[in-house]
């Protein structure tokens, strides 16, 4: 399997300082622990606990809440690590007391779910914890070991078969597609279930699958409701934990000056592409395909969430649409800078911003982000 250098391992080293937590969260199977793993090896094996929060009797050494018995374990380390930290009780108060006594000491805490991760520790370490995602491989990782000859040869393949690391070791289509099953079904759908109030896996796949089919275009939370036999507030309550166990994501319609502004509906996203493709049970190639614009914007949408994480770009997302019908598929704001963007998989002709937009927005810069200049938007 090739192993691919993580594009967050300088803000990671920059944000684990001692007597404080670096919490990295990102779905199961992304690399977080291979990450650390690597990271490790910098330290003496003395020098560091390891934990893990699913072992029974790794999350019962720390229950007991007292200095003396903190003292104890950590006497002579200079890290903690924990692993699936979210499945330890009252985690946020143990690991308070840790920084706030233990000389010295650096907390790593790693975990697959944000709802749970921060629901546990998050008020407890406030001042105390910052807070990394890692996210499936993107580009900006990709181009530290590949050329752009190889890059264009595998982009075909990553817009159908997404960035989780552990596909690398597979050289055969049916082989991929079974692993992106697999992390469907053994993983993601299963920490969704572990979230509490969610009961109904059948109904869950249901709105996974009508999510999918809707990449780009506004979401009715009603009309979910009404094709699943659940209530708004349902619908609403499924789709946060969705997000919080990185499944999906939420884009919002940008709007400051126009009343026909759309802003009521949300388009969602997933994170990464092959578990879109496994959800709607096609993993064909892009001539076969007819939905290869959605492909490609959710493919652009995911790949500049992580060039913007690791490059600590703070800027906000959204579309925007009229109801007229003129629409970007994508704006950033950052500060008083606005830039909107147009997706196109292939630039036939080049399209114009919106009369609209350029009117209410004229101090907005415009580019068409397509295949032959995405690599330059997403981290070359």
């Amino acid at each position: 399997m090739v192993i691919y250098p993580r594009s967050i391992q300088s803000i990671f080293e920059k944000n684990l300082r001692p007597n404080k937590v670096l919490m990295l969260i990102g779905p199961r199977r992304v690399g977080k622990t291979t990450f650390i793993r690597n990271y490790l090896k910098a330290f003496k094996a003395e020098e560091i606990l390891k934990l893990n929060g699913e072992d029974i009797l790794d999350a019962a050494l720390i229950q007991e809440r007292s200095v003396a018995n903190y003292s104890r374990l950590l006497e002579g380390k200079k890290l903690l690590v924990i692993d699936e930290a979210q499945h330890i009780r009252n985690i946020g108060m143990i690991l308070k007391l840790i920084v706030d006594t233990i000389e010295g000491i650096r907390v790593i805490a790693s975990g697959s779910s944000a709802f749970d991760l921060h629901q546990q520790a998050g008020e407890p370490l406030v001042g105390r914890m910052s807070t990394l995602n890692l996210f499936p491989l993107g580009q900006l990782e990709y181009s530290k070991v590949e050329d752009f000859k190889t890059t264009q040869e595998n982009r075909e393949e990553r817009l159908i078969f997404g960035g989780y690391p552990e596909l690398s070791q597979y050289s055969e289509w049916k082989d991929k597609e079974a692993y992106l099953y697999q992390i469907m079904n053994d993983y993601l759908l299963k920490d969704i279930l572990k979230v509490d109030g969610v009961r109904n896996s059948h109904k869950l796949y249901s709105l996974l699958r009508l999510i999918a089919f809707q990449i780009g275009k506004e979401v009715s939370l009603e009309e979910l409701g009404r094709q699943l036999g659940m209530s708004k507030n349902t619908v609403e309550r499924y789709l946060d934990m969705l997000s919080k166990v990185f499944v999906v994501y939420r884009i919002s319609g940008f709007n400051r000056n126009l009343r026909k502004e759309i802003v009521k509906n949300n388009r969602w996203y997933f994170y990464d592409n092959g578990v879109r493709n496994a959800l709607i049970q096609n993993f064909n190639k892009l001539d076969l395909r007819a939905d290869v614009g959605e492909l490609w914007e959710n493919y652009l949408a995911a790949e500049r969430i992580k060039f913007q994480n690791y490059t600590q770009l703070h800027c906000t997302n959204y579309f925007w649409r009229t109801y007229d019908q003129q629409e970007l598929d994508w704006v950033e704001t950052e500060g008083d800078t606005i830039r909107s963007y147009a997706f196109k998989y292939n630039l036939n002709k080049s399209p114009k911003a919106p009369i609209g937009w350029k009117n209410a927005y004229p101090e907005a810069s415009f580019e068409v982000i397509h295949s032959g200049n995405y690599l330059e938007w997403i981290g070359e």
